[in-house]
């Protein structure tokens, strides 16, 4: 056995050169990074606020986004694990706070976030537009007016100025990019035959997407966009195109991750940040499952609702059943397209080459 280390809270520990056989998977381990490696390597830690969002990318340049900061309260539950987080990737601040909608899980740590660490800049999508939303838009609205950071309100097409990487907003308010990203744009003969979708008239709606790229490497994240928005980006023609990490829409809810959607986006790997009782609806779980492309499906927790047939094996499980424990998914990516995720719960990690 190689190297063992544990760090703050969360422990993070691997094994050199060794493959381990788990429910009938090849899951492989490999020992710490090289430190040249490690400088050019993009880091995302899938954080467990049980249900919400709170996506920590740490970017080779040094900046970092947050995405969404879980839900408000709870004891500053979300806010404190979204702390040890960012102690494990070595910063002191976030630079960047994406907020997605002003819904409870996505939204409600701001607060309990902003005092216990500095952040530099929120990124919004503009106004709430949902009166159930109200509660949590005044406590958001309520800390930018305290005139301590800058604010980004982002519109479909908008490069974020984010160091280290490239983030493309795709989604926001309600409106989409309306030429395809580069590489995309193919006409989609799928969309002869899918039905049409009621629009959602809440806040998931307006949820503000974003594409991100490293080098090769082509990451999604579109917040809780529902269906109807999918649709729209898929047809006539495929404004996406293939990518290779689906950081999963609505926590694997059916109101997103249509057929013709999957399909579209085609993704090597898809994480679902779900919670134990919430998200991971079978329907959306079968969708992801049988995309064309899917290598692995993670999931940060096992999903009640799914039960034994619509769940991933063990070792793609963040936190399986019984009292949460906290723990994360992270995903190291380089810019030639090679990334890999880690289990801290297994201290497994398995690596994925570069495809073309």
């Amino acid at each position: 056995m190689g190297r063992v280390r544990s760090v703050a809270v969360l422990e993070v520990a691997c094994w050199s050169g060794v493959a381990l056989l788990v429910a009938g998977i090849f899951v492989v381990t490999q020992p710490a990074l090289p430190a040249e490696d490690a400088k050019k390597a993009l880091q995302i830690y899938f954080v467990d606020v049980e249900g919400g969002q709170a996506t920590l990318f740490v970017t080779p340049e040094g900046q970092s986004l947050l995405i969404d900061t879980g839900w408000p309260d709870n004891h500053a539950r979300d806010a404190e694990r979204i702390v040890a987080a960012a102690k494990l990737a070595g910063i002191a601040r976030i630079d960047y706070v994406l907020i997605t909608h002003y819904h409870d899980d996505h939204v409600g740590g701001v607060p309990q976030l902003a005092a216990r660490v500095p952040v530099g800049t929120f990124i919004d999508h503009g106004e709430n537009r949902e009166s159930g939303s109200q509660k949590l838009w005044q406590a958001y609205s309520e800390e930018l007016a305290t005139g301590k950071y800058r604010r980004i309100v982002a519109k479909p097409g908008d490069a974020l100025p984010i160091q280290g990487m490239q983030a493309i907003v795709v989604s926001a308010d309600g409106a989409l990019i309306e030429k395809p990203l580069t590489g995309a744009g193919q006409t989609n003969a799928a969309c002869a035959s899918v039905q049409k979708v009621e629009p959602d008239q809440t806040e998931n709606v307006r949820s503000l997407g974003i594409f991100i790229t490293l080098g090769k490497l082509r990451i999604l994240d579109l917040g809780d966009l529902t269906s109807d928005k999918e649709m729209e980006l898929m047809c006539p023609v495929n404004k996406i195109g293939a990518i290779d990490v689906y950081i999963v829409s609505h926590h694997g809810w059916s109101q997103s991750n249509s057929p013709v959607f999957l399909n579209g986006i085609a993704p090597r790997v898809a994480i679902m940040d779900n919670g134990a009782k919430k998200g991971g609806s079978p329907s959306s779980w079968e969708t992801i499952e049988k995309s064309p492309r899917l290598q692995d499906l993670w999931q940060l927790h096992y999903s009640e609702e799914g039960g034994p047939t619509h769940n991933v094996a063990d070792a793609f499980i963040a936190n399986p059943q019984g009292p949460d424990a906290a723990n994360y998914l992270k995903l190291t990516a380089w810019p030639d397209g090679r990334f890999e995720v880690f289990n801290s719960r297994t201290r497994q990690t398995k690596q994925y080459a570069v495809k073309n």
